[in-house]
């Protein structure tokens, strides 16, 4: 086990040296004048929680009619917990219609995404939401992204506790450097109550830097994600990031944490050497010892990750090659003792947290759907103006899933009739007015702005829920709970790969027009609800239009043949893929 760098490192890694700690490249091109960034400082935006995209549906006419590509940018504002206040919800929504493309997206990060901004009006966005006390910094690039926390305002000491330790963690691993404020501020740094300075390094080691000791001058190989979690509601899907903190409660208090790591759901179809995978348990630790532990981890990720081949540059590849054993090792290595072995806390149960339900307090929050998290006005479903009349109004608070939907809290019971009322006149669908399989579903942006994509997601999903649901209503099915989740490309950023049904991009196909295609996917089954297994591949090179028909063969057999109280994902794990696969496709 040598530390990284044997290896020629990536042009990435020479990118990020010569960055100077985020600042060259993207400093000089900010005012430049131009639509776009070049490739150097686009990798480093990256970093301070933008990335640059273009308008993919009309790339072809551009090119054809001599045009340079619709130059856009993405903006990610980072939300530990997915906390936010009325006034916070209210500058982003400004943003959406001011700079943005009229619509906010929640991401299956707990965070917020405005898309359609131009180049020149990155400062004032950036500026303006750090403002409202969020920020852009590290909610992407080769850091720690957004924490993400069970989002529920329950009020007991365990939420609140873990809350707390999400809130610590976060601002612990902030980047440090200046470049940040230098670039976006004038070196004036925004003071934000609720991330307060980060503490003191607790695991100083030789790779540490002056400027950044957590990260270094190369910071990490690639994303680092992290989740707190109960065992009996794991909304934030813990084992998919690449540091779990399972929370052990005793008598009502959070006394610790099992430890998972390696969760991570990129892959890349054409290399073996990739696959997703899911956070393993490493040991136990007291609450006290999280930070301690969490920096332990995120250093041997610095130390001894891939920086020659970003393909193999996550964590999970390190914990694959080495083994359990020899992995625990080192981060004890780094954390200075032993770990305890994890506690018997298996996960039970998820939440999504939606509908009405008490804190605890005499408050109520609402939980409120939105499909694929995008809000914008659209027909009869004016979410957006919606959202904005709500959170004007009451002046609450709220909260951002990791299932996309979001939250209304401190609500007094008494407003609950008026609240109705106002989702009522603007469209907006509560939970018991969808349909069990739209609520458990998800997608990601995918075309037209995602670079990656390779075929539609976003755009494309509410279409197989409108089939599925017909479907399902045949069979008697509709109550049943599975989560549907689809990506436009194999990076699995809606987490398809330990869902009970993973829709996945495979090849991209093209209209009439020249535009993108729905394409063709690769069907995933047998993960489960509770996020905690893998789920098979099925059928590849599925074409969009026969996703469904070959869903529906699978749910005629689980109608017939399921145990009493089997989970669909269940059953597909007991029958088999190869023998699903098997039967005959529809006509």
């Amino acid at each position: 086990m040598e530390p990284s760098g044997g290896a020629k490192p990536s042009k990435s890694e020479a990118i990020k040296i010569a960055s100077q700690y985020l600042k060259t490249f993207l400093a000089e091109e900010v005012h430049d004048g131009q639509t776009h960034f070049s490739e150097n400082a686009a990798a480093v935006l990256k970093f301070h929680g933008s990335y640059q995209q273009d308008d993919r549906d009309h790339r072809t006419q551009f090119k054809r009619e001599g045009k340079e590509k619709g130059f856009q940018f993405m903006v990610r504002t980072r939300v530990v917990g997915g906390k936010i206040t009325a006034q916070q919800y209210l500058a982003i929504d400004k943003l959406s219609t001011t700079v943005g493309n009229n619509t906010i997206r929640i991401t299956t990060r707990q965070e917020f995404q405005l898309h359609g901004v131009a180049k020149q009006d990155l400062p004032s966005t950036i500026r303006t939401i750090n403002e409202s006390l969020l920020s852009t910094l590290a909610a992407c690039g080769d850091v720690e992204r957004n924490v993400l926390c069970c989002p529920a305002p329950i009020c007991d000491s365990a939420h609140e506790a873990m809350q707390a330790d999400a809130d610590s963690w976060a601002s612990h691993c902030a980047p440090r450097a200046s470049s940040y404020w230098d670039i976006w501020f004038n070196g004036e740094k925004v003071a934000n109550p609720l991330l307060p300075p980060a503490g003191p390094i607790q695991v100083p080691t030789p790779g540490d830097d002056p400027t950044e000791p957590i990260y270094g001058k190369a910071f990490l190989p690639r994303k680092f994600k992290t989740a707190f979690a109960f065992p009996n509601d794991n909304c934030t899907d813990v084992q998919a990031n690449d540091l779990g903190l399972l929370a052990i409660v005793e008598d009502g208090v959070l006394v610790g944490y099992n430890v998972l790591a390696g969760g991570g759901m990129g892959t890349t179809p054409s290399a073996q050497k990739t696959f997703p995978f899911l956070g393993v348990p490493i040991g136990y630790i007291d609450r006290a010892d999280m930070i301690r532990l969490g920096e332990s981890v995120i250093k041997v990720f610095r130390d001894y990750g891939n920086r020659s081949d970003r393909k193999r540059a996550r964590l999970k590849y390190i914990i694959h090659d080495w083994g359990v054993p020899a992995f625990r090792a080192k981060v004890e290595e780094y954390f200075g003792r032993p770990l305890a072995d994890p506690k018997d806390a298996p996960i039970t149960d998820v939440d999504d947290h939606l509908g009405w339900n008490e804190q605890g307090d005499g408050k109520l929050f609402l939980g409120l759907p939105v499909e694929n998290g995008r809000i914008k006005d659209e027909g009869s479903l004016r979410l957006a103006s919606g959202l904005r009349a709500l959170f004007s109004k009451y002046q609450v608070a709220g909260r951002l899933t990791c299932q996309q939907s979001i939250m209304l809290i401190n609500l007094d019971p008494a407003w609950r009739a008026d609240i109705e009322a106002t989702l009522q006149e603007y469209g907006i669908a509560t939970v018991e007015q969808i349909s069990t399989v739209r609520r458990w579903s998800m997608a990601c942006p995918a075309l037209p702005t995602c670079g990656l994509a390779v075929t539609e997601s976003e755009r494309a999903l509410p279409t197989i829920m409108d089939q599925l649901e017909v479907e399902l209503a045949k069979l008697g099915l509709e109550d049943e709970r599975f989560t549907v989740r689809m990506t436009g490309c194999p990076n699995g950023c809606a987490r398809p790969y330990n869902s009970d049904i993973g829709l996945v991009g495979r090849s991209a196909s093209k209209n009439p027009d020249g535009t993108p295609g729905p394409g063709t996917y690769t069907i995933f089954l047998a993960g489960r609800t509770l996020g905690d297994r893998l789920n098979l591949e099925f059928k590849d090179y599925v074409p969009f239009d026969r996703v469904v028909p070959e869903l529906a063969v699978v749910f005629t057999r689980f109608k017939a043949e399921r145990l009493a109280d089997e989970t669909f994902g269940d059953f597909c794990l007991r029958i088999g893929v190869e023998e699903l696969a098997g039967e005959p496709s529809p006509a």
